[in-house]
């Protein structure tokens, strides 16, 4: 047993990492209602949860690698912590945005790359694998529970208490982290200032521009930011495409910085060599559209439960058991699957399932919930995103050196964050933009409906349409003073654009799942052993 104590204190640490945004996704209405806000300023949160810890967690690896990766656990454990109690007591959206996304995420992008070195450096050969195994097990599990204990937890008490048990948990493994190695320091590293600060630009360019792409215009400008009053619309459009653009200009830019630093002998973020082993990049590749067809998804479904069929945090949960079950079950198969076909068969084989349970889901969208399809939606796309979350977190952590295995940890960590942050920033952003597209074209089509009234309606959706219930939607047109028959006329509309919307996105989710076979047609058959660094 105490061989296996330093993997349970991982695996405990591991689960607490992952339970979050589950938890937020289910209790998107609740926490809405509590803090004053809207559906978008919690998107806002997830995606920014997501997003700051993809752009700290090479920085996060390098310290692990600086000051030892049993150091920066405990240092993770504790800002993730007081996060979680700012969360838990947060009054309202900005003291959220504070507690959850900025102190978690800073968190748990020192937490994450540390769990991989520790379990690298804890166990060898079919141990690590195994190790491995249970790790990605766990964040299955923490897929799996979330929803349904979240859910449970909100509907019953408070949103809030889930954060408060995180404060508890984390303090518990904090008290036995001593039974972590300590896992020996690399001499004389230190921080690529340079390198950080252009990886989380980069990233947060290409995340905002995205999730803003509902409200700015994906390409022709909706409602842009203004400077000195004064709309900026470069060149007439909209900045997105623009923004977007300039991040991965800065991620470019980035990588020539970090191999010019290396070629002169000074610290770096991470050895971009690593990234021409075919292994490593193919699986991190897979794992960023793995997680934002995931997360995505995560995001969608709640809404779909919560604001159109009317559901609370509970029953939303327990509407996704089969999603979350078979998550699980598969996650824990998988490694089997792989010995007796091969890594990428297997891989192949949960895209496909994925690609297939969001089509079925975007299906069973309707006013009254199909349940038996809806069902069968979540089962495919369950078992997709286990069989995935089996193999990817193995075949990347097994790319790289012995020496290499805290930059691993972190590229994965970022690879996994970045596609989260991706999938509900474009997977929300192609909702609302959706909605609101198809809300005004239905109102303009219907000749039913007064000039003013559809004068008012395209004004309101110059900054975007939201998504709200229909009650809501209701009492919000009787505030504009409209008649009884346009009401219901324009509620119909709303209703019909919001289904819609929801099936637009879930499309999309297919249609990323499709595309993710293309980085996984070079994901390895079995593992080998890494590939060696150039020398310097």
């Amino acid at each position: 047993m105490k061989r296996w104590q330093p993997l349970i204190l991982l695996a405990a640490a591991q689960f607490v990492m992952v339970l979050d945004t589950s938890v937020m996704n289910v209790s998107i209405t609740q926490i809405v209602a509590d803090l004053d806000t809207t559906i978008a300023g919690v998107q806002l949160a997830i995606t920014l949860y997501a997003l700051v810890m993809a752009a700290t967690m090479l920085v996060g690896a390098r310290l692990g690698a600086m000051i030892g990766a049993h150091r920066t656990f405990a240092l993770g454990l504790l800002v993730y912590g007081v996060g979680s109690l700012t969360t838990a007591v947060s009054p309202n959206l900005p003291v959220l945005l504070f507690g959850w996304s900025l102190l978690e995420g800073v968190g748990a992008s020192l937490v994450v790359p540390a769990i991989a070195a520790l379990a690298a450096g804890t166990y060898q050969g079919r141990d690590r694998a195994l190790a491995y195994g249970v790790l990605g097990g766990m964040a299955g599990s923490a897929v799996a529970v979330g929803p349904v204990l979240g859910g449970w937890v909100t509907s019953n008490y408070s949103w809030r208490w889930v954060f408060v048990g995180e404060v508890i948990a984390l303090a518990l493994v904090m008290l036995r982290r001593r039974a972590l190695p300590k896992l020996a320091v690399q001499p004389g590293l230190r921080m690529d200032v340079p390198g950080g600060a252009l990886s989380a630009l980069g990233m947060l360019l290409v995340v905002i521009g995205i999730l803003q792409g509902g409200t700015w215009g994906w390409v022709q400008p909706l409602d842009p930011p203004t400077i000195a009053g004064h709309d900026v619309t470069p060149l007439g459009f909209s900045p997105v495409p623009f923004v977007v653009l300039a991040g991965a200009a800065v991620l470019w830019l980035m990588t020539i910085v970090l191999e010019r630093r290396r070629e002169h002998g000074r610290p770096v973020l991470f050895d971009t060599r690593m990234l021409t082993n075919r292994d490593l990049r193919s699986g991190l590749l897979t794992l960023v559209m793995q997680q934002l067809i995931l997360m995505g998804t995560f995001f969608v479904l709640p809404v779909y439960l919560q604001v159109v069929l009317g559901k609370d945090a509970f029953d939303t949960g327990v509407k996704l058991l089969p999603l979350s079950l078979s998550l699980l079950l598969l996650s824990l198969l998988g490694p089997r699957m792989a010995g007796r076909r091969s890594i990428r068969t297997v891989v192949q084989i949960g895209i496909g399932l994925l690609s297939i349970g969001a089509l079925v889901l975007a299906s069973a969208v309707a006013p009254d919930l199909h349940g038996m399809r809806f069902g069968v939606g979540l089962v495919f796309s369950g078992a997709g995103a286990g069989l995935l979350l089996s193999q990817l977190g193995n075949v990347i952590m097994s790319s790289a050196r012995a020496d290499q295995t805290s930059e691993a940890g972190g590229l994965q960590g970022t690879a996994q964050n970045l596609g989260a942050s991706l999938g509900t920033a474009l997977v929300g952003s192609i909702m609302i933009a959706s909605l609101t597209t198809g809300f005004t074209a239905s109102i303009a089509d219907s000749p039913s409906i007064p000039s003013t009234t559809r004068a008012q309606v395209e004004a309101a959706a110059q900054t975007g349409i939201p998504m709200v219930t229909i009650k809501d939607a209701r009492a919000a047109i009787e505030r504009a003073g409209t008649d009884a028959d346009t009401t219901d006329e324009l509620v119909a509309h709303y209703g019909d654009a919001q289904l819609a919307a929801l099936k637009q996105s879930l499309l999309l989710v297919a249609i990323v799942a499709l595309l993710a076979f293309v980085p996984a047609r070079r994901i390895p058959r079995q593992l080998a052993a890494a590939e060696p660094a150039a020398s310097t």
